[in-house]
This record gives structure tokens, C-alpha cells and sequence, in this order.
């Protein structure tokens, strides 16, 4: 039986305010970074100041940010055993996530509408089939995982309704080295998962794009844009960008003859707001904007360019300078500089 001592101090704690993210300085956008010889998760405002800095056991890659709770999910470079549930208030390390044994965290997530589930991108280790786990917020226990329809999921991407999107990228990796062992053979797609983890849709790309394997996802309207990393020939150009609203065709959107190689075959991050796409390559060090007519607007050349976000107006994006930057038609204005040299991605917190 619990002591009354117990029960009060219960009571106090449930009577405490929820927190929320204007309690840690209301951030607009999670980043994960080295700084020195560590490496680190950023909270950045809009205006691309740093508001809190929390340190990481090794490399990150992508983030999630809890819809309501200051809380962020930081998730190891794939093949990933952790993910940590970091707490934004205090800086502390709430949970350690590991995958279950024989598979591997492969760097995205997403929580559900309400914030009760956390969705992993997965692989099974031996074969790189994918998997989506499920893990209970209320104390991240880990209660299930749903099949994605494919080989190497990267990013996951809930749209309005519940139904979630997967990038399935096609790769199978040894799951010691990352050597990528199907690259002949490879086949990605993208599938439509029901909220309850049901299979709805799959499209696949042309056969001669089998080899563009499907890596993130954003918003656009009622589907996704894609960006893709060519595992083909290095010296074919091919489009790195794709457009699919679910009961459709996917189309891929090709930039002009002049701009073909400026990606050099690798898209890192993808971001849209209002009618504009913007795709980043760190490779290239150009990001490229697109209007969601599929018609090319600009390319704009800043080194490892990789981190993309949406803005009210436009986007923001960091490189792996430590510079993070305002993006729209005209070009590149400077925001900030940092002693973090940013990562892969920018997460917006919704």
C-alpha cells in the first residue's frame, strides 16, 4: 500500500504545469552537429540563433520533435543501435532507445498526432528488411512494428490523416560495414501505411531509375516531394527530385540539361512551403529550388550545403561550416555562424 507521504508527493507532481516548448525558449527547429571533438543537438529559433545545446554519445542524424512536450528524440547515423529521448527543459537524457536485437535504427522518426507513439525507421539487420517499431511515449517501452514493404527505409513522413509514408531507399547494407550489397538489383518504392500500420499503396520508379534510391521526404499538399541518391553510373546525370500524392503515379521532376549535374547524384535534405521545394546536396554544395509544378526556379552554391527547413516565407538551411542561412528564389542570406558544424538534417518542430 503507498504511504500517504508518497501519495502527496504524487499529487504534487501531477498538480505541477505541463511543460511545453515555450518553456525552453519556443525553438522552431532541432539540429544535430559536431562541436569540437563531440557532438551535439541544437534547439535554433527562426532567425537561426541557438537556443539550447545538448551534448550526444556519438554522431546524430535526424531528429523528432514531440508535437505538445519539449522533448526530441535524437537518432544515431544509421545503422543506429540508440536513440536518445532527450528532455529540452533540463538537458537530460529521459531514455535510451535500443533497437531489439537483430534490428537497427536507420536515422528518422516521427511521433503520432496525439504524441503517444514514437515511429522508428528500422531494418532487420540481416537482409536490411524494413520495419517501422512502436514505442509507448508514456515510458517508451517498446509494444510493436509494422512491415514497410521494402528493402532499407530511411525517412517516414505522417501525413494529415494518420497514414504514414516511407521512403523505402532499395539498399541492402552489411549490417556490420554499411557495404551495400544489392546495388544491381536494387528496387525502392514508397508505400502508404495505414494508421494502423495496414499496407494501403506502393509505387516504384521507372526501371531505368531503379537505382535512385529513395532517401527523404516533405510535405506537399495531400502527398510527399522525395529526394533520391543515384547508386548508378556517376557519370549519368539524373533527376534527384519526385513528386507522389497517394492513388497516383510518382513523378519525377528533371532540373534543365544546364543544371543536371549539380547535385552530383545526391540529395541530402528536402523541405517545402507554399509552392516551393527545396533540395539540398551536401556533394554538390548547391541546394536547388522547385515549384510544385514540377518547373525548376533556381540553384543556389554554398559548400555542403545539407540541413533544410521550412520558413513562413521561404527556407532555412545549414552547412557543415557551422553557417546556417536564409534560402528562397533570389539566393543564400546569412543568418548565423556557429562553432557546431551542422549534420545531415534540419528538423522543423511543428
Amino acid at each position: 500500500m503507498a504511504t500517504r507521504r508518497a501519495f502527496l508527493a504524487g499529487l504534487a507532481v501531477a498538480s505541477l504545469p505541463r511543460l511545453g516548448w515555450a518553456d525552453v525558449g519556443s525553438p522552431d527547429y532541432l539540429a544535430a552537429g559536431k562541436a569540437g571533438d563531440g557532438y551535439v543537438l541544437h534547439g535554433i529559433s527562426a532567425a537561426g540563433q541557438s537556443l539550447f545545446q545538448i551534448d550526444l554519445p556519438a554522431r546524430g542524424h535526424a531528429a523528432a520533435a514531440h508535437p505538445s512536450q519539449p522533448q526530441a528524440v535524437a537518432f544515431a547515423r544509421r545503422p543506429g543501435t540508440f536513440a536518445l529521448v532527450i528532455n529540452c527543459f533540463t538537458g537530460s537524457v529521459q531514455h535510451q532507445l535500443t533497437p531489439p536485437e537483430g534490428r537497427q535504427f536507420n536515422g528518422h522518426g516521427v511521433f503520432s498526432t496525439d504524441g503517444s507513439l514514437l515511429m522508428t525507421s528500422e531494418v532487420v539487420a540481416e537482409g536490411s528488411a524494413g520495419r517501422i517499431g512502436l514505442w509507448d511515449t508514456r515510458d517508451y517501452s517498446r509494444v510493436d512494428e509494422w512491415a514497410t514493404g521494402g528493402i532499407g527505409p530511411h525517412d517516414l513522413k505522417r501525413l494529415a490523416d494518420g497514414r504514414i509514408v516511407v521512403a523505402n531507399g532499395g539498399i541492402q547494407t552489411d549490417p556490420g560495414d554499411r557495404t551495400k550489397l544489392n546495388i544491381p538489383d536494387m528496387r525502392p518504392n514508397l508505400s502508404l501505411l495505414s494508421a494502423s500500420g495496414e499496407m494501403l499503396e506502393q509505387v516504384e520508379l521507372p526501371s531505368e531509375l531503379r537505382q535512385n534510391s529513395i532517401r527523404h521526404l516533405a510535405h506537399v499538399g495531400e502527398g510527399v516531394a522525395f529526394a533520391m541518391q543515384w547508386e548508378g553510373d556517376a557519370a549519368e546525370p539524373v533527376p534527384q527530385l519526385g513528386l507522389w500524392v497517394p492513388g497516383a503515379a510518382a513523378q519525377v521532376i528533371a532540373p534543365p540539361e544546364a543544371e543536371a549535374m549539380a547535385m552530383l547524384g545526391y540529395a541530402g535534405s528536402i523541405a517545402a512551403v507554399g509552392n516551393r521545394i527545396a533540395m539540398t546536396s551536401p556533394k554538390g554544395g548547391a541546394v536547388m529550388i522547385f515549384d510544385t509544378n514540377a518547373n525548376f526556379i533556381a540553384t543556389h552554391r554554398r559548400a555542403d550545403l545539407s540541413g533544410v527547413a521550412a520558413t513562413a516565407s521561404g527556407f532555412m538551411a545549414t552547412d557543415g561550416q557551422g553557417a546556417i542561412w536564409a534560402c528562397d528564389d533570389a539566393g543564400l542570406t546569412p543568418l548565423s555562424s556557429n562553432q557546431t558544424l551542422w549534420d545531415n538534417h534540419l528538423i522543423k518542430i511543428a
